[in-house]
């Protein structure tokens, strides 16, 4: 059950949760060698293990989504609602340093989950807890997804949009990641604050909360009273220099110029005499009084000429910019490789063979090499094992239907 040496080789992790944000934290921990038992129902699992099949998602016969999210970990289909579970709980949580739950307030009451049940188990457990509107107000027992806690209600999928265009749906788990990430925070945080107290501790974060954190630039200024401006376009952006254009080949780049000598190289590369004269675009204020008109101007020059040729011109003359980039070449990107955001599988999944590295690295402390997600129920037996559990009891709780062994399903 031990993982390999790292820097959490001796982290026992209990993952109650289910779909993203507080599994993917757990990844995380795995990532640095945590072992992490992953406690799913058993029958279907963990829902999230179906979400691949979701109309929304790129079709393949991989089950990528999980993979990705559940690396590394040992599954324990374990029936909660039982009885007789709790029996496990105790021992999962005794055995633990850190516990993750993800369910509403009334069901993890219901389940003997609460912060207050299992530190009575355990007094030196740091308990994660992750919601999706929180744990007090009116709505605090909501059930909440990244697309309804992190993007709408944040404010972020309404501006986000061009003009009034109708609200476009994100990849799923955009703020699922980015909560797993604080989540992960939260959980060493707490490990810090047992090292230097021996006690353990009850940390936690809401996707609603990441959200406002996401969009704190103007949100902190909309608290003060800043204006609200109306809805914005790519026609008539407020500053034309940050904006996307369309290249002739049908490609799209996004200019990032802020400062006045940004404006004079983009000058040297457009090469429209014109442009230096025009007082309409004299400042960055005249340029932003007067966007619509530049934007025409620069949509006709770029759609001249391949993305290839302007990302050539660009770079000589050292205007900032992106390439909105499509998914072979995201899937290609030597900066990818070359900084371990791609990282190499233990053992190729389907067609693939690599992975996305969790977003932390900390330097001459190697991660776990991902390994393949587990089937559900394939480590049921080992834990209980790990835990103490003898045959006789193995069985009993196999017979119980308390637990589920691993088994071939179609």
């Amino acid at each position: 059950m031990q993982s390999s040496e790292s820097i959490f080789s001796t982290l026992k992790v209990v993952d109650f949760a289910s779909y993203i944000a507080g599994p993917a934290a757990t990844t995380i921990l795995s990532d640095f060698g945590a072992t992490v038992v992953k406690v799913e129902p058993p029958g279907i699992g963990d829902p999230y293990r179906y979400f691949y099949k979701s109309p929304s998602n790129p079709v393949s016969e991989h089950n990528y989504p999980w993979q990705l999210t559940n690396r590394n970990k040992h599954s324990l289909a374990l029936d909660l609602k039982s009885p007789t579970a709790k029996e496990v709980v105790t021992r999962l949580v005794q055995w633990a340093d850190v516990a993750v739950v993800n369910f509403p307030q009334s069901v993890k009451a219901k389940l003997g989950l609460t912060y207050e049940a299992l530190s009575a188990m355990n007094e030196r457990l740091v308990y994660a807890d992750v919601t999706g509107y929180g744990a007090n107000g009116p709505e605090a027992d909501k059930p909440g997804f990244d697309v309804t806690a992190y993007w709408a209600r944040s404010g972020l999928m309404d501006v986000t949009r061009d003009g009034t265009s109708p609200p476009t749906m994100p990849i799923p788990g955009i703020g699922d990641h980015a909560t797993a990430c604080t989540l992960y925070s939260a959980i060493v945080t707490g490990l810090y604050h047992r090292e230097k107290t021996g006690k353990g501790s009850h940390v936690s974060t809401s996707l609603i909360a990441q959200g406002a954190w996401a969009s704190a630039l103007w949100l902190e200024g909309w608290l003060g009273g800043a204006q609200i401006d109306s809805p914005r376009t790519r026609k008539t952006p407020p500053n034309p220099l940050l904006n996307p254009y369309q290249c002739s080949d049908g490609r799209w780049l996004l200019l990032f110029l802020l400062l006045d000598k940004d404006w004079q190289r983009l000058l040297e590369a457009v090469q429209i005499p014109s442009l230096h004269t025009d007082a309409r675009f004299s400042s960055s204020t005249a340029r932003a009084e007067n966007s619509a008109a530049l934007v025409q101007i620069l949509d006709e020059t770029f759609s001249r000429y391949s993305l290839e040729y302007w990302k050539q011109v660009f770079d000589e003359c050292r205007v900032v910019y992106g390439v909105v980039q499509n998914a072979e070449e995201v899937v290609r990107d030597q900066q990818m490789y070359a900084n371990d955001i791609f990282v190499p599988l233990e053992r190729p999944h389907g067609n693939a063979t690599h992975t996305i590295n969790s977003p932390l690295n900390i330097s001459g402390v190697p991660k776990t090499e991902p390994r393949k997600a587990p089937e559900l129920g394939e480590h049921s037996v080992d834990v209980l094992r790990y835990l103490g559990y003898g045959e006789e009891d193995i069985s009993r709780l196999v017979s119980e239907q308390v637990i589920e062994q691993f088994s071939l399903r179609d």
